[in-house]
């Protein structure tokens, strides 16, 4: 049933292309765990021990307050179609800000989104997968638009507000630096 490896193989780093949607568990020492379901065409295998992301602009940002204190993160693949697995990669994974040295190669690799607002840089030591059998079937009927929509129609400025309002720190109080790394000086 489960099988652990050290590193993706080329039919796990497939699989995970094919995958429409995947999950994102992180946590700190203390605090609530955060597991965050994301799509839209947001994640790059770059190698057999490395995946980036693509984050956009939700309701909130724990992911990034999480990283920032405790690099454990953990993604989740389901296979909803075809033969039945779910695929876990473990590492320790860092934050990528607008204005990282980092930031301008790694999400040239994407297709723009409305709302980007981080990259996380995972580095791979652990893959499991597991039976998936009990895992429901379900169909992929199309990418939803709303949240694009609503980035563009907030633009930069808006976007910026809402990071001021919203993003700014974690369900327990711990810092994002989202206003500190992403709002450009001449903003």
């Amino acid at each position: 049933m489960a099988q652990q490896y050290s590193s993706l193989t080329s039919s796990l780093k497939q699989f995970i292309e094919n995958q429409k949607l995947f999950f994102v568990g992180t946590a700190m020492s203390d605090g609530h765990v955060n597991i965050s379901p994301k799509g839209m065409d947001s994640l790059r295998v770059m190698s057999d021990n490395r995946i980036i992301w693509l984050n956009v602009t939700g309701s909130g940002n724990e992911t990034a307050a999480h990283i920032q204190e405790n690099p454990r993160m953990t993604l989740m693949f389901i296979a909803f179609e075809g033969k039945p697995m779910i695929l876990r990669v473990c590492g320790n994974a860092k934050v990528i800000h607008r204005n990282d040295s980092e930031w301008h190669t790694l999400f040239a690799l994407f297709k723009p989104l409305p709302g980007a607002r981080q990259i996380f840089d995972l580095a791979v030591e652990l893959v499991q997968t597991s039976c998936g059998m009990a895992v429901p079937r379900f169909d992929y009927i199309e990418d939803r638009d709303l949240l694009n929509n609503w980035a563009q129609k907030k633009g930069e400025a808006g976007l910026q507000a809402y990071w001021k309002e919203k993003n700014q720190q974690s369900l327990d109080g711990r810092p994002t630096h989202i206003i500190r790394k992403n709002i450009l000086p001449d903003s």
